[in-house]
């Protein structure tokens, strides 16, 4: 989540040295608690260029890392070693659960606790998952679960009355991922919720061509049903539409809200 970074209890920064030790105790955190092998550690450190004598040079690392963090912050276990951290003191991991904990508050319906506890959750980035490590291959899973934190609080804000200011943010994620359905639902969403209709139907045609000539693909079936009430609302209400103004009072109430809980 950003450069690696080490702190004493006092929350002041320890310093690490070069790449090489940052990347191990980047591989290490990644398995804080569970011991990871000489190998995969190897791989993880020097990738597709380990040196001549790689298990020597691992040694050599474990032990600068150790007196950099303290002798018992590293155990030696059988074929390989273990960081003796606990989970909740590693930035990935706590994200990981304050995710949790977001997505069950929005789940239960408490959007402003989802929302206050998912920013919580991303502030914790500082950059790209594991940057010290130079395979990024175990840099995908935690990227994506950035992205999916990012529609949960964006989600959390739309219930709680924000599209206007969402708009502009969600615009931006979708320039750097195009294909991405729910960012564009959400959107729509935000544009209509703000009484912008012609805006919002302009998002679906504009989505609807990406994914065609991208893809090849149609818009699924939330994004099929955010439009199916856009012109609903529309032929409802013209004046506003052509005004480039939806009156979302007059949503109709048989189709459901996209996102919201469907009832049992």
């Amino acid at each position: 989540m950003g450069a690696t970074e080490a702190r004493d209890d006092a929350d002041a920064a320890v310093p690490l040295g070069g790449a090489r030790l940052r990347a191990l105790l980047a591989a290490l955190a990644l398995r804080a608690g569970h011991t990871t092998s000489v190998e995969a550690l190897i791989d993880d450190v020097w990738h597709e260029h380990p040196p001549h004598d790689a298990p020597a040079a691992l040694q050599a690392l474990i032990g600068r890392l150790r007196r950099a963090l303290g002798k018992d912050a590293i155990e030696s276990a059988p074929g390989g070693y273990r960081l003796t951290a606990d989970p909740d003191d590693i930035d990935l991991h706590r994200f990981e659960a304050l995710v949790r904990d977001g997505q069950s508050a929005l789940d239960r319906g408490d959007a402003d606790t989802a929302a206050r506890t998912l920013r919580e959750a991303l502030a914790l980035w500082r950059g790209p998952a594991l940057a010290d490590l130079p395979d990024r291959t175990a840099a995908a899973r935690p990227e994506a679960q950035r992205l999916e934190a990012t529609r949960l609080r964006i989600e959390a804000d739309l219930r709680l009355g924000r599209g206007r200011e969402l708009v502009p943010e969600v615009r931006e994620l979708i320039g750097t991922h195009p294909y991405d359905e729910p960012l564009h639902a959400q959107l729509i969403r935000a544009l209509r919720d703000t009484g912008r209709g012609a805006d919002a139907l302009a998002a679906y045609e504009a989505m609807r061509r990406t994914l065609a000539d991208g893809l090849g693909t149609d818009p699924g079936p939330e994004l099929q049903a955010l439009h199916a009430e856009l012109l609903n609302a529309g032929m409802q209400n013209p004046g506003a539409q052509n005004a480039g103004v939806l009156n979302t009072g007059t949503h109709n109430p048989e189709l459901p809200h996209p996102g919201s809980p469907t009832p049992n």
